[in-house]
C-alpha cells in the first residue's frame, strides 16, 4: 500500500491535481482564504472528485510541518521512485537526445526542489540521486520544486558509480562538473545523449563519482567567487544543453 504524503502550496498542490488527481486523498484549505488562485484551484479538485476541507491555519500549518502552505495542503498517496531497473526504458524513449540530471551529495532539501524546477524546465529525461548521503523527496522538495517533482521523473539509485556506468552501457555520456576542469560547459558538445553531475558545494563530486565520468566540464567564474550554488550551476548546465539543442 503506498504511504501518505503531504503537498502544500499552490503550484505544487495545481501540478498533483493536474498530474495525478488518482493519487489524491484529502485537500485541506484555509477557511478565511477567499482570493481567486485558491478558488480556481479548490474548484478543479471537485472537478476531479474530492470535496476540499475548510480548516483554520494551526490545523494547516500542522500538515504543512510549518512550511508556507499558502493556504492549501493535500493528503496523496505517494508516487513511487525510479530505480536502475527503469534506465533503459528511459533513454529508449529519449530517441538519442537524453539529458539526465545526476545530483551526487545534495543534501539540502531547497536545492533539491530547485534543481528539480530547473529539470522540469530545460526538459530532462530523468534526475538520478543517490539513496544515501543525499536530499530525498519531501514535502519542503516539494513546495521548492513548484511542481515539478510531479512532472520529473526521479530515479533513486542504491549505487551511483554504478547507474552512471549503466548509462555509459546505454550510450549516454557522461559529464560531470569540477573546477579544475580544461574545458568549460560551453567548448563541449551537449547535443547527443548526456548525463550532467552536479557535485555538492564545496565538496564537489565524490572520487568515485568523479572517476567514473566521461569528461570533466566548468562553469567559467570571472569574478570573486569560487563556485556557484548547486541550483544555480545546475540552470547554466542544462541551458547550455537546451541552447545547443536548439540550435542544431
Amino acid at each position: 500500500m503506498s504511504k501518505k504524503i503531504s503537498v502544500f502550496g499552490l503550484h505544487a498542490v495545481r501540478a498533483l491535481i493536474e498530474r495525478h488527481p488518482e493519487r489524491v486523498v484529502e485537500v485541506f484549505a484555509l477557511r478565511e482564504r477567499q482570493d481567486k488562485a485558491l478558488q480556481e484551484l479548490l474548484q478543479q479538485a471537485q472537478k476531479m472528485g474530492t470535496r476540499p476541507q475548510f480548516v483554520p491555519k494551526q490545523t494547516l500549518d500542522k500538515k504543512a510541518e510549518g512550511g508556507n502552505h499558502q493556504g492549501v495542503v493535500v493528503t496523496a498517496l505517494e508516487a513511487p521512485l525510479l530505480s536502475d531497473n527503469d534506465l533503459p526504458d528511459l533513454v529508449a524513449k529519449s530517441d538519442g537526445k537524453a539529458l539526465f540530471l545526476i545530483l551526487d551529495g545534495i543534501t539540502d532539501p531547497h536545492n533539491l526542489g530547485a534543481c528539480l524546477r530547473t529539470a522540469d524546465a530545460a526538459g530532462v529525461t530523468a534526475v538520478l540521486i543517490p539513496k544515501d548521503k543525499s536530499a530525498s523527496m519531501n514535502p519542503t522538495v516539494r513546495k521548492v520544486a513548484s511542481g515539478a517533482a510531479e512532472t520529473v521523473p526521479l530515479v533513486q539509485v542504491t549505487n551511483l558509480a554504478r547507474a552512471l556506468k549503466q548509462l555509459q552501457d546505454l550510450q549516454v555520456w557522461i559529464m560531470g562538473t569540477a573546477g579544475e576542469a580544461d574545458k568549460s560547459v560551453y567548448q563541449v558538445d551537449l547535443t547527443g545523449s548526456v548525463a550532467l553531475v552536479m557535485g555538492a558545494e564545496g565538496d564537489g563530486m565524490r572520487r568515485l563519482t568523479r572517476e567514473t565520468c566521461d569528461e570533466l566540464i566548468k562553469i567559467p567564474l570571472l569574478g570573486s567567487v569560487s563556485s556557484l550554488n548547486v541550483s544555480v550551476a545546475t540552470g547554466v548546465c542544462l541551458f547550455e544543453a537546451v541552447r545547443q539543442r536548439q540550435a542544431s
